[in-house]
């Protein structure tokens, strides 16, 4: 009898062992706060956004695929890297994004300025054609909260058809789909 119970509590201490390598994999999503997201950006994100329909890889692909959809890149820009000696040349480091998106950078962030703000709305109506039921899919990257915020963002600006796409341009090219080399859309 004491034989039988060393294997299983061998087998009870492999399973708890497991566990807890495979638990941080699994665990659950952040809840969504109550207003935006204001720091630590590239962090999880919530598995829900109240008011807009959450979209996977295959169904971000079929809306793509039939243009039923505008695609809004919400990626920040990177920021010119410190100490860089002024006469040094500073390139931007390309991004490659979902064919046929627009990339409004910077328009995530918890809190814009005025004429940041100016900048999203100009955007979101150029891309909507100023129809606030067009279908508007918001993504950046894995774990990045711009997208969840801009998405968010566009339903307090009254646009009734609002998608986020969690995965991003990461989720995109993962599943082999194209990417393209994409520009900011301008500030005024």
């Amino acid at each position: 009898m004491i034989a039988m119970k060393r294997p299983a509590l061998g087998f009870i201490a492999l399973c708890a062992a497991f566990s807890l390598c495979v638990s941080p994999a699994f665990s659950e999503a952040p809840p969504e706060p109550e207003g935006y997201r204001l720091d630590n950006y590239h962090a999880p994100t919530p598995a829900t956004l109240k008011g807009a329909t959450v979209l996977d890889t295959p169904q971000a692909f079929e809306l793509w695929s039939a243009k039923q959809a505008v695609f809004i890149d919400a990626l920040s820009r990177p920021p010119k890297p410190e100490g860089l000696p002024k006469n040094a040349v500073w390139r931007d480091p390309k991004r490659f994004d979902i064919p046929g998106s627009i990339w409004l950078p910077d328009t995530g962030f918890g809190e814009l300025s005025e004429p940041m703000a100016r900048y999203f709305e100009q955007g979101l109506a150029r891309a909507s054609g100023d129809d606030k039921a067009k279908p508007l899919v918001f993504y950046c990257r894995t774990n990045c909260w711009a997208s969840w915020n801009a998405a968010k963002r566009a339903l307090t600006l009254g646009y009734r058809n609002v998608l986020w796409y969690p995965p991003g341009a990461d989720g995109w090219e993962q599943a082999g789909h194209p990417l393209e080399e994409r520009q900011p859309e301008p500030r005024e």
